[in-house]
């Protein structure tokens, strides 16, 4: 591998296109794109899917970016590279919102963190956030799957999506892109939401 350590991207791209060197195609996908894998599936998610299904996905989009680019045609590899992955990604996440069963997909657990990045932010939050009470002597934890389950039932299957989307962390941009509706559309369908989680967690309460 140390022959490949000095080459750049669009020489061993070359190489594997040409020459096909196996051991280039795989200095470039475990070695030299490394960080450029992990930069650009870091924060999406995939219905049904784990962490190392998004990688798996993001690291497909590379090896179509290192079959298919054209330094006549590209500005460089790795904007190409980007580009692909970007798209690959994009496309199993519809794929998977184009699932039946999306609801069993979306299934979201109140009382975990929503992101690894904020380890204290929980769906809690959002409840309080949506203008609800949700301490713990009111719900109570063993109350919390059926509380769940309930406003699951009033979303609609658009709102489910936009709401996994958004519990983490998503913003309102990068939900729009993902779905392909406008942003105001985003927005619209959060107040509605904040709103029927509102009047659950109210319902709850004068229980």
């Amino acid at each position: 591998m140390e022959k490949y350590a000095n080459m750049g991207y669009e020489e061993l791209v070359n190489l594997v296109q040409h020459s096909n060197d196996n051991l280039a195609l795989d200095y470039l996908i475990k070695y030299k794109c490394k960080s450029l894998l992990r930069k650009k599936t870091r924060g999406y998610f995939i219905f049904g899917a784990d962490k190392e299904d998004v990688i798996q996905e993001g690291m497909v989009g590379l090896y179509k970016a290192i079959r298919d680019y054209n330094p006549e045609k590209e500005a460089s590899f790795i904007s190409f590279a980007e580009l692909c992955i970007n798209r690959q990604i994009i496309s199993a996440i519809k794929a998977a919102s184009r699932q039946k069963h999306i609801p069993l997909n979306t299934s979201i657990s109140m009382d975990r963190p929503i992101t690894n990045d904020d380890e204290d932010y929980t769906y809690l939050d959002f409840l309080s956030k949506a203008g609800g009470n949700p301490e713990d002597e009111v719900i109570g934890r063993e109350n919390l799957k059926i509380l769940e389950r309930e406003i699951l039932k009033t979303l609609s299957k658009m709102e489910q999506e936009v709401l996994a989307y958004y519990l983490r962390g998503r913003t309102y941009t990068q939900i729009a892109t993902l779905m392909n509706k406008e942003e105001k559309s985003i927005d619209n369908a959060l107040q509605r939401i904040k709103k029927k989680v509102a009047g659950i967690v109210q319902k709850k309460v004068l229980e």
